[in-house]
């Protein structure tokens, strides 16, 4: 998601709110996330209230107002307290709102795994979900297919996941499943598996190997890439015979090619600039 400047002050601020009402002893941080990712859904499907809510020349209280008198008695007041000051900001575009709204429905629901110590579970349990949409174009497909109705795709997420994951993993799969309109559900879920590493205060390494590692192998890597990159680094692990042997390691936009295949590959253009 990238925000303007406009956008970027305005989650700020939402997300400050956001931390407040999580912080008072009664707010439910599943209930609020949950909340939340519903209005996303209803701004999604009403062209016509979402430039209402995210227009900027529009008085602030008016959107406000507006918002109160849709929601009341909808939602939780800890909720309610966000969205007032999601729609009271300025944004650049009434879609960055709808971002932003997001970001925030997923911040909660992350909070309410870590407050059940579960956000290391919901991280691998996201990359494991990334790596089987990945791994199966046509399930990619099915899932991003922007004219499938959202009932639907969210139909064929909970059949292939419900009860098998976390409850916080499942809700932020269907929101991405029900926002992919075209694009690639794989990656969008990489970027959940980030955010989930973010709170344990660790940077993701994908790793791809030829076989699976060991214990003592993954703890050996995992101190290597947390020396390398001078922070702790949180391992996902794929196995992919096909390299041969030797490992893959994708930090952000750094690749490590220590396979087999990858060696082959460097050598075959060495000889071909000889």
């Amino acid at each position: 998601m990238t925000l303007h400047a406009a956008s970027r002050e305005a989650l700020d601020l939402a997300g400050t709110r956001l931390g407040e009402v999580l912080a008072d002893a009664g707010a439910d941080p599943a209930t609020v996330g949950d909340e939340l990712l519903s209005v996303v859904d209803l701004l999604d499907r009403e062209i016509g209230l979402r430039r209402a809510v995210g227009d900027p020349s529009v008085d602030p209280e008016s959107r406000r107002g507006l918002v109160r008198r849709l929601f009341e008695g909808k939602l939780s007041e800890p909720a309610r307290q966000v969205l007032d000051t999601v729609v009271g900001s300025r944004w650049s575009s009434p879609r960055q709102l709808v971002d932003g709204l997001e970001s925030l429905g997923r911040s909660a629901l992350l909070t309410a795994a870590e407050q059940t110590g579960g956000v290391e579970t919901v991280e691998s349990q996201l990359f494991q979900i990334a790596r089987i949409v990945a791994g199966s174009p046509e399930l990619d497909a099915a899932l991003s297919d922007p004219i499938a109705p959202a009932e639907a795709k969210r139909t064929l997420v909970r059949g292939l996941f419900a009860d098998k994951v976390d409850v916080v993993t499942e809700t932020l799969v269907e929101q991405v499943v029900r926002r992919a309109k075209g694009r690639g559900v794989g990656a969008r879920l990489d970027t959940l598996v980030a955010l989930a590493a973010q709170r344990r205060e660790r940077s993701v390494a994908y790793v791809t190997s030829a076989s699976a590692l060991s214990d003592t192998q993954r703890a050996q890597l995992s101190a290597k890439l947390d020396g390398l990159y001078g922070r702790p680094i949180a391992l996902h692990v794929e196995i992919d015979p096909a390299l041969g042997g030797g490992l893959v390691v994708r930090v952000g936009d750094e690749v490590i090619d220590g396979s087999t295949s990858g060696q082959l590959a460097a050598l075959r253009r060495r000889l071909a600039r000889a």
